[in-house]
């Protein structure tokens, strides 16, 4: 064991962050025994595809696993599973587990992620009112929207978008009630929501936009109808709620860690514990394209990226972690790609034309580059990544310019 390592490392979660940083620990050549522990049943797997290509049983169980048995076990990373940690006892370095099981810890690692928001309103609790979170989930909402002939969404944000989009590919009419008045409001720019909804019309979903849902009516026991505060009432055989997520982060705060929209940590990723770090969605980490902001970020990217870097200063090579944030949604045909966090901004810049379904939103605070969004421009995205990960960016006349060249222009500032 290198001096300064811990003697073992126990991760909380089992999702793309905990995965990744055992795998990433390994990879450095930690050698010290690495558990971790899942409250799902089975080997970490990959949640992106549950909207999509398992829902539509193009994956199967097998496919979404992140890695097969044989990983796990050729690596000595020990998979407890399903287990619910209970509390930390940070005295005593020790995490207890809900069977009672107790296990030492030289560095605890919490990549707890998140949970759906419910939604509090007389009748949430009807059968066929259902979220999207986990393979489970994703399991009890393919077995009813096979027969479902009227679907209520509730809520327009990813998540709900890209329900919406598998399921009226699949002929079944589809209702989006969304609170705010746009689409992806917290998220994205102005025209490029404004992109969306209309895309997403044209495809034949109904949006409605300042619906705040007062309540589900059921018959026998099952919803059929969703009420709105402005009265009106929309028929259905099926609900998805997609309102949000909240961290997990209740295990922490038990143990008196500082929690404020996630589990508080440092640039290093650290609480205030020095033996304990905290990754992924549930984390708020001050981010440097938040200009030291306090972020807690909901992406794979972010899950991976923040996973290797506790690996490398578990392991010796400590940095302040600055990584890049970026994300994606596939909605039907629309590729959605963004680099940045680009919400707030003063000022977008469109290059390309939106009629064509392929174009890029510029989005600036003064002179400064905060995000790009991106609609099935992969190449802008990847430019757009490499100019902020250097801290530069295009100007607002420059991208406003039609005619530059904009991989030649980038090209340009990273070799100056």
């Amino acid at each position: 064991m290198a001096a300064g390592q811990p003697q073992n490392v126990v991760i909380v979660g089992s999702g793309q962050a905990g995965y990744q940083a055992a795998a990433s620990l390994r990879e450095n050549g930690f050698q010290g025994p690495v558990t971790i522990v899942g409250d799902e049943p089975g080997l970490p797997y990959q949640r992106p595809p549950l909207s999509k290509a398992y829902l539509t049983g193009k994956t199967d169980e097998e496919g979404l696993l992140l890695r097969a048995r044989p990983f796990f076990d050729d690596r000595g990373i020990d998979v407890l599973a399903p287990e619910r940690a209970a509390r930390i006892e940070r005295a005593e370095r020790r995490l207890v587990l809900g069977s009672g099981l107790s296990l030492p810890y030289g560095h605890l690692v919490l990549a707890t992620g998140a949970r759906n928001r419910p939604l509090a309103v007389p009748g949430a609790d009807l059968d066929g009112v259902l979220y999207l979170r986990t393979r489970a989930d994703a399991d009890r909402l393919r077995a009813q929207m096979s027969e479902a002939r009227r679907i209520v969404v509730i809520g327009a944000g990813f998540i709900g978008l890209e329900f919406a989009a598998v399921a009226a590919a699949r002929g079944v009419e589809v209702t989006v009630l969304e609170a705010a008045s746009r689409p992806m409001s917290r998220a994205l720019s102005l025209p490029m929501s404004d992109f969306f909804r209309e895309a997403h019309e044209a495809a034949g979903l109904r949006l409605v936009f300042g619906a705040v849902v007062t309540r589900i009516e059921g018959r026998g026991g099952r919803a059929v109808a969703v009420e709105t505060a402005a009265g009106e009432m929309y028929p259905c055989d099926l609900v998805l709620v997609g309102i949000g997520v909240m961290p997990n982060a209740e295990l922490a705060a038990e143990a008196g860690l500082a929690i404020g929209n996630g589990i508080v940590v440092d640039a290093h990723l650290l609480t205030a514990d020095p033996a304990i770090s905290a990754i992924g969605d549930c984390a708020a980490y001050p981010s440097p394209h938040a200009g030291g902001r306090a972020s807690r970020l909901e992406s794979v990217q972010n899950a991976v990226d923040q996973a290797r870097a506790v690996a490398a200063r578990l392991t010796g090579s400590p940095a302040p972690y600055a990584a890049v944030p970026w994300f994606w949604s596939d909605q039907g045909s629309l590729k959605l790609q963004i680099a940045g966090l680009a919400v707030p901004h003063e000022e977008t810049i469109i290059r390309g034309d939106p009629a064509s379904g392929a174009f890029s939103v510029f989005c600036y605070e003064g002179e400064r580059l905060l995000g790009v969004e991106s609609v099935n421009r992969p190449a802008d995205h990847m430019i757009a990544r490499r100019l902020l990960a250097a801290g530069l960016g295009v100007t607002r006349e420059e991208a406003a310019d039609p005619g530059l060249d904009l991989k030649a222009r980038a090209s340009a500032l990273l070799t100056r």
